[in-house]
């Protein structure tokens, strides 16, 4: 095998390799061989195949599987030999390969890049720390006293923050509104609905009695075919219910799944303190990578960046095309239908709390890990019908669209750095994790996918089979279990000082100054 270097311009490296034909004819011999004494076929004995058959049943398909190997094995070897680090797969390109012909093949290679030893001594970054309020406690169960409080049935007119139990139905101009009709529904007065003066004129109403109710959809409703439009309900009042005053003690408690009012304070103090936590260490990575960011700028495979930016611009269509679809469906959603809307269902006497988010505008360990981006907001280019000119409107259309195209570009600008900064922190945090024996154990892989599968209740066989059936899956979970690992490995050897804060400054200081906004 010749192996011959034609170019090395930065990372990239160009190789012509050479394969003699006799070398290739050894191999495709010795692979009939090995076919001739597995095969069996009529008229000859087991192992007995003349070669002569052998070559002309087989030996188009064995000279394909042997090129193959041959590419495989000689790109590997000289890869090995030159002691290269391939920063992606070798791209081939075959340049001779026929029968009786040395194989010649190009392969182009992109290599790691020498990474210098960081030092972590003085990043010059410090941890934030947080301790509960007593009264933040308090909040949270009298939040959650709330959502548990309780009505009766009430006789006599309906007040202000009562709940309505109606049956109801809109039109405008004798048009039925599409979604407003309904049975039982709950109508919290004084929630705030987005139907100006509909609540109000529902106050003093009593069970049994029918209200005929006028309102004038906003002038900017989302169906422009109501906005500004007089409409009419027909409500029929079946029930007045009256919230109980609220009751904060140990049958809370027990509502929640605790034993008593001590132990669910204990747990949200608990669960408090970990969002506090959290934060506070999202703060400290971001401020670390800024750091690492700042003082190690060295080249980096433009196929690696380039993934990496695939993957954020793909992810950011993508959010595009859901912020789209859900305009869409907003225009298309009927009033009142789970909007707000004539304040239906706009607040209940039983809310499901939301659960806290995880950490977020991390960059990813792995160049092509990121899993979500910004929105830029473009707008889109105005096109005229095809043969359809409008007199005056093209120049302006044209501007338009140079305009839609122009930050269309100037934003891929934008995520292709935010590409680059992500491949050299991935590169960076790979190489002191590979010089500090820093791995991923299959415990904490099997943790991660417990943490996912509860994460989606209701269908924790159907993601526990993903993973179990798709290895590579559960394979993308190392990558940022081994960032964590090695960001506190950094922070364990850094100076790293504390500061007491309140939550309020916790959550209201400026971020870090990142480019890395996008999470992992």
């Amino acid at each position: 095998m010749q192996v011959t270097e034609t170019s090395a311009e930065g990372l990239k490296r160009e190789y012509t390799i050479t394969v003699p034909a006799g070398d290739l004819e050894a191999e495709i011999t010795r692979r009939l061989g090995e076919l001739g004494r597995q095969i069996r076929l009529p008229g000859f004995r087991p192992g007995k195949v003349p070669m002569q058959i052998l070559r002309t049943r087989f030996g188009a398909s064995v000279r394909g599987e042997v090129l193959q190997n041959t590419l495989q094995t000689s790109s590997t070897e000289a890869i090995s030999e030159r002691n290269l680090r391939p920063a992606l797969p070798p791209k081939v390109d075959i340049v001779s390969a026929g029968e009786g012909t040395d194989l010649e093949y190009k392969m182009a290679i992109e290599v790691l890049p020498d990474i210098p030893e960081p030092s972590f001594a003085d990043l010059g970054i410090e941890r934030l720390v947080v301790e509960v309020p007593e009264e933040e406690v308090e909040r949270e169960i009298e939040r959650i006293a709330e959502q548990h409080r309780k009505s009766e049935t009430v006789e006599g007119p309906a007040e202000s923050s009562d709940i309505l139990v109606v049956d109801i139905e809109g039109r405008v101009d004798e048009r039925e509104i599409p979604g407003a009709r309904g049975k039982d529904r709950h109508i919290v007065l004084g929630a705030g609905g987005s139907l100006p003066r509909f609540e109000e004129q529902l106050i003093g109403a009593a069970a049994g009695e029918h209200r005929k109710v006028n309102v004038t959809f906003p002038a900017d409703y989302a169906l422009e075919e109501f906005a500004g439009k007089e409409a009419v309900f027909e409500v029929d009042v079946k029930e007045v219910r009256r919230r109980l005053p609220i009751s904060i003690d140990d049958e809370l408690g027990k509502a929640v799944g605790f034993e008593d009012l001590a132990e669910l304070r204990q747990e949200l103090r608990r669960q408090l303190q970990r969002n506090y936590d959290a934060a506070s260490r999202l703060r400290l990575k971001r401020a670390l990578l800024d750091r690492l960011a700042e003082g190690y700028d060295f080249d980096v495979p433009p196929g690696m960046i380039e993934i990496e930016f695939e993957s954020i611009w793909r992810q950011h269509e993508a959010e595009q095309q859901a912020q789209a679809e859900v305009a869409d469906a907003a225009t298309a959603a009927a009033p009142g239908e789970g909007t707000g809307d004539v304040a239906l269902d706009a607040s209940t006497t039983d809310p499901a709390a939301a659960a806290p988010g995880g950490e977020t505008g991390e960059p990813a360990s792995a160049p092509a890990d990121a899993t979500a981006a910004e929105t830029g907001g473009l707008p889109e280019p105005a096109v005229a019908e095809a043969g359809e000119i409008v007199a005056g409107s093209t120049a302006q259309e044209q501007a338009q669209a140079d305009q839609a195209n122009g930050a269309e570009e100037e934003l891929k600008a934008k995520y292709r750095k935010i590409a680059e900064r992500r491949v050299r922190l991935g590169l960076l945090l790979a190489e002191v994790g590979r010089n500090n024996n820093i791995t991923v154990t299959q415990e904490e892989v099997n943790q991660a996918i417990t943490r996912e599968v509860r994460r989606r209740p209701g269908y924790e066989r159907q993601v526990l089979d993903f993973y179990r059936q798709n290895p590579s899956a559960a394979d993308s979970l190392r990558a940022p279990i081994f960032e964590d690992k090695v960001i506190d490995f950094i922070v364990e050897l850094a100076k790293i000082g504390e500061r007491k804060v309140t939550p309020q400054e916790l959550f209201t200081m400026p971020e870090p100054a990142t480019d890395d906004s996008l999470s992992s």
